[in-house]
């Protein structure tokens, strides 16, 4: 059985941060893979922002080629939109049956506001969530705390966000370190964000 971690997100651009995290998830914990579930752009929030999914997708195909346990997915791609987690499980666990066992990545400041998601009594209940500290206000609900299907996994807390990114390299700023080096090349000869 593999036990496979869907990191959620629309990785615009992929940075650093997501790699160190799912590296440090497929390391430390016991997920065997960690797979990027690239959000797809929301026919009914257009952001001029978010780059076209395949840009988004190619890019993190670009950031894991050098990491044989880190995937991107593109299983969100075909799903009716507005989407919800637990629509993405259900449609992963009829995909591939028996072979895997799917859980969530998510970074603390999400487990705080996890119980208003669509049917998280039923992800709780049939999935696993791998949890990574985040610097945020507040606690997670006491119902939540205990629980054996939570793991805090005690990952490096990684600040750097795509927004900061996308905003700096739009003001001429050198956000080259931030990205993996396929990344920054893929986003300069695109003349992404700019």
């Amino acid at each position: 059985m593999k036990k496979v971690g869907l990191y959620f997100g629309t990785f615009n651009p992929i940075h650093m941060g997501h790699l160190v995290i799912a590296n440090h998830m497929v390391e430390f914990s016991q997920l065997d893979e960690v797979w990027f579930v690239v959000t797809p752009q929301s026919p009914f929030k257009a952001k001029k922002s978010l780059l076209d999914n395949n840009h988004r997708y190619q890019m993190v195909l670009e950031a894991t080629e050098d990491y044989p346990k880190l995937r991107p997915s593109t299983i969100e791609f075909g799903l009716d939109q507005p989407n919800y987690t637990i629509d993405t499980l259900a449609h992963l666990s009829e995909k591939y049956p028996g072979g895997h066992q799917f859980g969530l990545i998510m970074g603390e400041d999400n487990l705080k506001s996890f119980h208003k998601w669509k049917n998280y009594e039923v992800i709780l209940a049939h999935y696993e969530l791998y949890v990574y500290p985040r610097i945020s206000e507040g606690s997670w609900p006491e119902s939540l705390q205990d629980h054996p299907h939570i793991h805090m996994v005690d990952a490096p807390i990684m600040e750097i966000s795509s927004t900061f990114i996308r905003k700096s390299h739009k003001a001429g700023k050198n956000i080259r370190p931030l990205l993996p080096e396929a990344v920054w090349r893929y986003m300069d000869e695109m003349n992404f964000y700019r």
